[in-house]
């Protein structure tokens, strides 16, 4: 109930709460309406932490698309790679470990273009809130499981992670989402060398962060 009435505000005990599933691949997973109000739910659980995934190329075409400049998107593809080419062909494919302790100052020039708030407002909508195909955005993610779960509305999820633009990491971020290819493949496996041309962003500290913006708001309203 607290959940709800966070969402809709008062609610009345006589009215309906209607809930389905979209099977549609959208970044929400569930659409609840209460009084003919439609709110679109986002799940997350597991540590896996991953919020989006998608294909390089258009991945790439979002960078141009949001003002990135030229030579940060070539040290992307170089980062994303590993194996000295931009195009996931070269032989020899390093770990990211080994990639990142050999090129700080590459990484560095990308975070720099990743990281200011134009940018990063459109990578929360395309990772996180909207994804890169809809006009739909969510209003809350869950986190959890149906009887034991966290939520965060989702101007919530700009504030935190607009507060961590200045966020340093030696990895390739946007905020504190996290960027890399889904699998580097160093072992070559041909079953999963398709995904080394896909991208995938994790939120890694998403229940830490959900955790705090909920204990912030009961301690907000205790005062």
């Amino acid at each position: 109930m607290l959940f709800l009435e966070d969402l809709y505000g008062n609610l009345d005990e006589n009215w309906m709460v209607y809930s389905e599933i979209d099977y549609d691949k959208k970044k929400f997973d569930l659409v609840i309406t209460i009084n003919d109000i439609i709110k679109r739910v986002s799940i997350k659980k597991g540590i896996n932490n991953s919020v989006h995934v998608e294909g390089i190329s258009s991945f790439i075409h979002f960078l141009i698309d949001s003002g990135v400049c030229r030579e940060a998107i070539i040290e992307y593809l170089k980062f994303h790679y590993a194996d000295g080419t931009l195009n996931g062909t070269g032989i020899n494919r390093k770990s990211a470990y080994e990639y990142i302790a050999e090129h700080s100052k590459q990484i560095d020039f990308i975070n720099k273009q990743f990281n200011n708030s134009y940018i990063l407002k459109r990578a929360i909508n395309r990772f996180i809130l909207q994804g890169k195909n809809s006009n739909i955005f969510i209003d809350v993610i869950i986190y959890g499981t149906w009887n034991d779960f966290l939520w965060i509305k989702a101007n919530d999820v700009y504030n935190i992670i607009m507060q961590q633009i200045n966020y340093h990491s030696t990895s390739v971020h946007f905020g504190q989402l996290f960027c890399q290819p889904m699998t580097r493949c160093l072992n070559y496996n041909p079953l999963y060398d398709r995904k080394r041309f896909c991208v995938q962003i994790k939120w890694y500290s998403i229940f830490d962060d959900i955790m705090k913006n909920m204990n912030d708001k009961i301690t907000k309203n205790k005062v």
